[in-house]
């Protein structure tokens, strides 16, 4: 049949192939394939990875692979991570006197609790927009505090800063003195009773200028992540309610499991806790 179809092949070929059992490397891939396989389905949110964060995973896993390995069955699966979408914003000033940038695009941090970011998304609904706010530890890239709500108002913005306060409360980090508060110059931000609590919590505020598209570009990323591997991928959302559960979900498994290029391949739990043990060990016992 081969032959009649233009294709000569001898006979001793065909049966070579025919009956070669599957190679090492062959053997080797199905396995990888295989764990890949049962990763993405343990997790959804794996399922988002590209071979180079996979291949971290695996490793953090114990299984010891090359990355160029992960790369070569990505590509031959069709697997992609997730793809983000580039969205510029631009804020037109409403007269509102607000706190200086103390930032000035500068989106680094030698400690946790030295630089917060904060912003907000909106995700459509079948029963009216959510919008979800967060809070972000520049040095750890660590989620400190998020909430969502239906009204994009300053009790949204003033409850996601009482969830960071408090998740570093639990780490039982109470005094915030020093620490920046960095956000565009959206009027929920630079209100009068967010910026109140900032000031009664010891935290400097701190809002971009106004038309920068890139005056709080960290936050804008780690958002944009957000919309990348969860919203857009697992919609459409019912509400509020089915919004705030995978986000729950998502926020846990960031902050946990996702490594970030960023911290040097850590994810941002981990980069604290290296931190932390550095410090201590640099600490005096006597």
């Amino acid at each position: 049949m081969l032959t009649e179809h233009g294709m000569k092949i001898a006979p001793s070929t065909y049966y070579d192939n025919a009956g070669r059992r599957p190679s090492k490397r062959q053997l080797r891939d199905g396995q990888i394939v295989e764990l890949i396989i049962a990763e993405r389905t343990r997790q959804k949110l794996f399922a988002r990875f590209g071979a180079r964060k996979m291949w971290l995973h695996l490793r953090a896993q114990g299984h010891e692979v090359a990355r160029c390995t992960i790369e070569r069955l990505y590509a031959e699966q069709g697997w992609v991570g997730a793809l983000r979408r580039k969205k510029i914003r631009h804020f037109p000033s409403d007269g509102t006197e607000r706190p200086s940038d103390l930032v000035d695009r500068q989106f680094f941090a030698s400690r946790p609790n030295q630089l917060w970011v904060a912003d907000f998304t909106y995700v459509a609904t079948w029963s009216g927009t959510v919008y979800v706010a967060f809070i972000i530890d520049v040095f750890s890239r660590r989620i400190v505090g998020w909430r969502a709500a239906t009204r994009m108002t300053t009790d949204l913005v003033l409850d996601t800063l009482e969830h960071a306060i408090w998740t570093r409360s639990q780490a039982g980090v109470t005094d915030l003195t020093g620490l920046v508060h960095h956000t565009d110059a959206g009027s929920q931000y630079v209100s009068f009773a967010f910026t109140e609590r900032l000031v009664e919590a010891g935290v400097d505020p701190s809002v971009g200028s106004v038309g920068d598209a890139y005056d709080n570009a960290l936050a804008e990323s780690q958002i944009g992540l957000y919309k990348s591997e969860l919203i857009r991928p697992e919609g459409p959302w019912r509400g509020v309610e089915h919004v705030e559960i995978e986000t729950l979900n998502w926020v846990d498994w960031f902050n946990h499991d996702r490594p970030h290029e960023s911290i040097d391949d850590l994810t941002p739990v981990q980069a604290e806790e290296v931190h932390y043990a550095a410090r201590n060990q640099l600490t005096p016992t006597g």
